[in-house]
């Protein structure tokens, strides 16, 4: 599969609809071809400070920022027909539903596959774990930002091009 979206969501409290950031990566032939990185203001609106000592954003980074549909209406041109890719795909399933059903929104039945899954198929037990750095780290790919929602995207992006096509991920 040489065609996909990579995408990672980031939240602000225990609500998995209150995005508050979403990352994607779109790859088109083994190649990105697009990044697309929106903070969001979320819904609802207050932030756990455990969610916050984990990606670092903060109710007044997201005050000013258009809201999911908004944000979403800017995204969904470019996964249109694209499978999604997503490390413990479960988490951000579950975001995108939870989203769509807040705000009232069609579901399109995007179809999700899960690094995190294609870790312990392809590695087994010959990693410590098969949390996203370290995979990461395993398939090549330096994460440096763990918690930004791009910089996971893009780590999910190469993770599923190593994992699936024993191939490198090329920058357009």
């Amino acid at each position: 599969m040489l065609n996909y979206a990579a995408i990672d969501f980031e939240t602000a409290n225990g609500n998995p609809c209150s995005i508050c950031s979403v990352g994607v990566v779109i790859v088109k032939n083994g190649i990105v071809v697009k990044e697309i990185y929106r903070l969001v203001h979320p819904v609802p609106n207050y932030y756990s400070p455990g969610n916050v000592s984990v990606h670092g954003i903060t109710k007044e980074d997201t005050d000013c920022e258009d809201t999911f549909p908004e944000v979403w209406a800017e995204i969904v041109q470019y996964i249109e027909g694209l499978p999604l890719v997503a490390h413990f795909s479960r988490f951000d399933e579950g975001c995108l539903k939870a989203a769509h059903n807040r705000f009232q929104m069609p579901y399109p039945g995007y179809r999700f596959y899960c690094t995190c899954t294609a870790s312990r198929k392809h590695f087994g037990k010959s990693l410590p774990n098969h949390k996203l750095p370290t995979v990461s780290k395993a398939c090549g790919y330096n994460l440096n930002n763990h918690h930004h929602a791009l910089a996971d995207a893009e780590a999910c992006a190469h993770i599923w091009l190593a994992l699936t096509e024993g191939r490198k991920l090329k920058i357009s």
